[in-house]
């Protein structure tokens, strides 16, 4: 299964914004974006105006990165938007949101999306009581998530629960105690953290 295996603190100061991919650390002073706010590379530092082109580009690019997502799986989610009924902007990002491994993420059971898809592939969760273990797959409304019951014990899975610092979005349920969580709600553009111009990405893909 083909992944970026390089380091994402590069990723995020290429955007010039946190997209949260080293878990606690992206919320404490060692966060790069804070000490170093700047592209990384030789020239960096160098500022110029962006082209039509190279402003939608980044736009792609940073919601690529932002859910870990290659370039053949993201255009197929685009392709998979498109024909869906509504904007194609907005579907693309309901999408995005309703993967296994980032709904794993906005529940608390991982501290980044990065370690949402570890925890994923190493079947530490099932789906409606079925395991499942393929980070891409798409949940629907109804889908209760619950961390195995011999997962439920080790210390990893406590400590996230007990330090858990973000706050599930209103489309997620979640039952600590249990170790569980449902989808109630489809999630919406403004439920999501990052600042994303959806329409940058359609213009794109429609040249």
């Amino acid at each position: 299964m083909a992944r970026y295996t390089g380091p994402v603190c590069r990723l995020c100061r290429r955007e010039g914004l946190k997209l949260y991919l080293k878990g606690d650390r992206c919320y404490t002073d060692k966060c790069s974006i804070g000490r170093r706010n700047y592209a990384p590379g030789q020239h960096g530092q160098n500022t110029k105006k962006l082209s039509n082109y190279g402003t939608q580009l980044r736009e792609k690019q940073k919601v690529r990165k932002y859910y870990g997502v290659l370039e053949g799986q993201f255009a197929e989610y685009f392709n998979m938007a498109d024909n869906m009924a509504g904007k194609t902007g907005e579907n693309l990002l309901k999408l995005l949101e309703l993967r296994f491994d980032n709904i794993i993420y906005r529940l608390g059971f991982a501290s980044s999306r990065p370690e949402a898809r570890q925890l994923v592939v190493h079947g530490h969760f099932t789906i409606n009581g079925k395991k499942a273990d393929v980070p891409s797959m798409i949940l629907k409304v109804g889908d209760v998530v619950a961390i195995k019951e011999k997962s439920q014990s080790s210390d990893k899975f406590k400590a996230l629960i007990v330090n858990h610092k973000r706050t599930a979005p209103q489309w997620l349920q979640v039952d600590p105690d249990n170790f569980t969580g449902r989808l109630i709600a489809e999630p919406t553009k403004e439920d999501i953290e990052l600042p994303i111009e959806e329409h940058l990405i359609v213009e794109l893909y429609s040249k």
